[in-house]
């Protein structure tokens, strides 16, 4: 059974189709793909998944449930969590907070504990520290715990953003244009980052990027949008040389 089930999936903006009739369905494990030009949809799409707009049509079924229609904070619950093109991260808060405001979706204290200090408070932040410091270990981001999420380092911050979606334990993750903004060993290390990710999480992983060398190098099937409408869904290979595809880029 397929992790993510997507059937008919469409939204419009006024008279605008921006998502129109999407299908697509990814298993778990998998490392996908969603390419298409500026406006073809894909970030709508995102969207839609983690709740941000809900479908005027279409069913989105996670691991056998259906999430459609639901809240974002019941989607993540239910095992979505997501990155942003342009980096969203609390930059008035230390790193080691970023990544714990991750986790409260899965531990939780009373106000009254919070309030009064009481000992269950403590043992809870205890665990979450353990917790954060775990996932800034896995990206070398340790010795930045302290320090504030808006002094880190642009590839930093990337890594960050993951680290903390990481932390709501999804069961798919969800990259929109990691790479914007990187150099090309930036983006060779993202490369590295997201395959570690994948293999070491047992993460399911579907990204939106423009950047064909990552796409490429790292994602097993593609799903091209264009105008709002898949265009092609296939092998990576088969679909980077497929002259549709081509055709949508030149056109773009």
């Amino acid at each position: 059974m397929a992790l993510l089930d997507v059937t008919n999936l469409s939204i419009s903006f006024g008279g605008l189709r921006a998502v129109d009739n999407f299908n697509i369905s990814i298993e778990k494990g998998s490392l996908y793909g969603l390419i298409g030009p500026n406006g073809a949809g894909k970030t709508t799409f995102f969207n839609l998944l983690t709740g941000v707009y809900k479908p005027n049509e279409g069913i989105i079924n996670l691991d056998g449930n259906n999430i459609t229609n639901m809240k974002t904070v019941e989607i993540n619950k239910a095992g979505i969590a997501r990155t942003f093109q342009n980096i969203r991260l609390f930059k008035e808060l230390s790193v080691l907070d970023n990544v714990k405001v991750g986790l409260h979706n899965r531990f939780h204290y009373n106000t009254l504990s919070g309030i009064l200090r009481l000992p269950s408070y403590y043992r809870t932040e205890k665990i979450m520290n353990e917790k954060a410091y775990e996932l800034l270990k896995v990206f070398d981001l340790e010795g930045e715990a302290d320090y504030l999420a808006a002094n880190l380092p642009y590839g930093k911050q990337r890594k960050l953003e993951i680290a903390r979606a990481l932390a709501t334990s999804p069961k798919l993750l969800l990259l929109d244009e990691p790479a914007a903004g990187m150099n090309p060993n930036e983006t060779k290390e993202l490369m590295d980052t997201i395959r570690f990710v994948r293999d070491e999480f047992d993460m399911t992983i579907l990204l939106i990027e423009h950047d064909m060398k990552l796409v490429s190098g790292i994602c097993e099937r593609l799903t091209v949008l264009n105008f709002g409408k898949v265009l092609m869904s296939g092998e990576t290979a088969t679909v980077l040389n497929d002259s549709r595809v081509i055709t949508a880029y030149l056109g773009e």
